[in-house]
């Protein structure tokens, strides 16, 4: 199958209005150390250095309006993902290395949030399924790409992608302020929201989460915004 051309988000956390949003590209500062890691790691290493539980559910970040990074637009909204063939795209551009991880340790139909980053209101628009386990990111390889690697080798690849599938919209928008307001009040109460990734790893464009924290943000479709 064709690989589309696409550029998920790549750092931002709980932005702020027109606040710039650094590339994935340069995520990996101060995460030297992370190098050694292998380049196959298991599931439970990588959700070990989270402290949390394995997960089988994800929430992924895409900019969903236009910027150009070295000449090339990264603009990659749930919209272009249901307009693709089947559908379908790979999830490129990813450079750094827990968020890389955490791509490695997606396993086949397991769910993820598509999350609009980086735009006048960031939040979760719809859902998605992996469709392909991790394989190599084509754009390390590319010089012409914003996301090329010299340092990667094609024998001994850095960096991978999968292949994502729209399942649905959301029956409403589930803003990142909304989802703050939870996290907020969870901390307090012991509330499902209460460690979520989104507001404790908030640069990371790939995280997990548990099934209670999926569990509850669905369940906020049933609700009018808080």
């Amino acid at each position: 199958m064709p690989r589309p051309r696409k550029r998920p988000a790549g750092t931002a956390g709980p932005e702020k209005k027109g606040q710039s949003e650094k590339r994935t590209k340069f995520e990996n500062s101060g995460e030297a150390s992370a190098k050694v890691e292998s380049s196959s790691p298991q599931k439970t290493s990588v959700f070990k250095n989270c402290g949390r539980k394995l997960s089988n559910y994800w929430l992924m970040k895409s900019e969903p309006e236009s910027r150009l990074d070295k000449g090339v637009d990264v603009k990659f909204s749930i919209e272009d993902l249901k307009a693709q063939p089947l559908q379908t795209a790979c999830w490129d551009g990813v450079r750094n290395y827990q968020a890389r991880n955490f791509l490695r340790a997606m396993k086949l139909e397991e769910e993820a949030f598509f999350y609009h980053s980086n735009c006048k209101e960031p939040g979760i628009v719809g859902l998605m399924k992996i469709v392909k386990e991790a394989y190599p990111d084509h754009t390390q390889f590319e010089e012409n790409s914003p996301h090329y690697d010299p340092s990667s080798k094609e024998d001994n690849p850095k960096w991978s992608m999968v292949d994502v599938q729209f399942v649905r919209m959301m029956k409403r928008f589930i803003s990142l302020a909304e989802l703050k307001t939870y996290h907020q009040s969870h901390k307090a109460t012991g509330g499902p929201l209460k460690d979520m990734a989104l507001f404790t790893r908030q640069r990371l464009s790939v995280q997990p989460l548990t099934q209670e924290e999926f569990d509850f943000i669905l369940s906020l479709e049933e609700k009018e915004p808080s």
